[in-house]
């Protein structure tokens, strides 16, 4: 084997190993969730979230993306429900941030809707809000539309934190004293 395949022509199969470690520690976390987590269903046509804002007591189920497409509507609706409670300001959000949405709750599987404690914030909201507590940055991915900090009324916070790690995507803040778990579609980071 002169040219360094194996027999039959297959090219030897090599991992470096920060690969290696990177597929162990998402092992391990995957682990450490329920077992239904492992029970996979085809990926659906469809893709549907539920919220409810603790703020303003709005609720909004919505299929925001169908058949490779995502509906304007129900972005405009999630907009609208996701907005600066304080100022009434509204900002698009990420779609990526809903389809991380959609992820954890496929992991949890979540009966309830995401009880939202923060989606948008306006810069005039951050600034105030950094001003009263060093928990917040001051140049959050709430003001891009890109964070939304929630919690699950029948899931354990620490699974919905859990969920998240494992698909590592943007970062993931675990706040047990506040109740929630801060998600983003930032760089992958945890705190």
């Amino acid at each position: 084997m002169k040219d360094g395949t194996e027999q039959g022509g297959k090219t030897p199969m090599t991992m470096s190993r920060r690969k290696f470690l990177k597929l162990g520690v998402i092992a391990a976390a995957a682990a450490a969730l329920p077992e239904t987590v492992f029970a996979r269903v085809p990926s659906p046509s469809e893709r549907a979230l539920s919220f409810y804002n603790i703020h303003t007591g709005e609720s909004l189920r919505t299929a925001y993306w169908s058949q490779g497409v995502y509906s304007a509507g129900a972005m405009d609706e999630i907009n609208y429900l996701l907005r600066d409670y304080r100022t009434g300001e509204i900002k698009a959000i990420d779609p990526g941030l809903l389809d991380l949405l959609y992820s954890v709750n496929r992991l949890v599987r979540s009966g309830d809707p995401f009880h939202v404690v923060s989606g948008y914030r306006s810069a005039a909201t951050n600034a105030m809000l950094a001003a009263k507590s060093s928990g917040v940055a001051k140049h959050s991915k709430h003001i891009e539309g890109k964070a939304i900090d929630v919690y699950l009324p029948d899931r354990a916070l620490k699974e919905l934190r859990r969920a998240a790690l494992v698909l590592g995507r943007g970062g993931v803040g675990y706040y047990p004293e506040s109740h929630f778990v801060h998600l983003d579609v930032g760089p992958v980071r945890t705190w």
